[in-house]
């Protein structure tokens, strides 16, 4: 996790999004699947509207997963809300990878999470991944810098 963390941050939703962090880093789609909720909806930037479930959006984190290696995800400018047993929050990402062309791609994205408290341990029930787009082209904005 990126040291700009705010430091209010609940000391165990900052342990939960480290681990979720090294599970994407690692690209371990179990050890990812184990941070979301059964019922989770997620809207990815890319590929369909939105995913609901954890089987259908692990589908899809693998489908992501293989379209590149050397994988690259690190979290910027974190700030998380919480009380009781949920938690919401958002962060800018610097993600890529290498394509199969071994070129190197990588983009800010922006990030936006919903937590829950289920038996004791942070799930994440929603998940927002999008990037910025223009308008007149309505083609995605990958060069946006924060």
């Amino acid at each position: 996790m990126n040291a700009q963390l705010e430091p209010r941050v609940d000391p165990a939703i900052r342990a939960f999004l480290d681990s979720w962090l090294l599970a994407v880093k690692a690209a371990d789609v179990d050890a990812i699947a184990s941070h979301y909720a059964a019922d989770i909806v997620a809207f990815d930037a890319i590929i369909q509207l939105q995913f609901k479930g954890v089987e259908a959006y692990m589908k899809h984190w693998q489908k992501c997963l293989s379209m590149c290696t050397d994988m690259v995800f690190d979290i910027h400018e974190l700030g998380v809300e919480s009380s009781g047993d949920v938690a919401f929050g958002h962060y800018l990402a610097w993600c890529g990878g290498t394509d199969e062309k071994g070129e190197a791609n990588a983009s800010w994205m922006r990030a936006s999470f919903g937590l829950r408290r289920e038996q004791g341990k942070w799930k994440v029930a929603h998940e927002h991944f999008s990037a910025p787009f223009d308008v007149e082209t309505g083609k995605a904005i990958f060069d946006a810098k924060p």
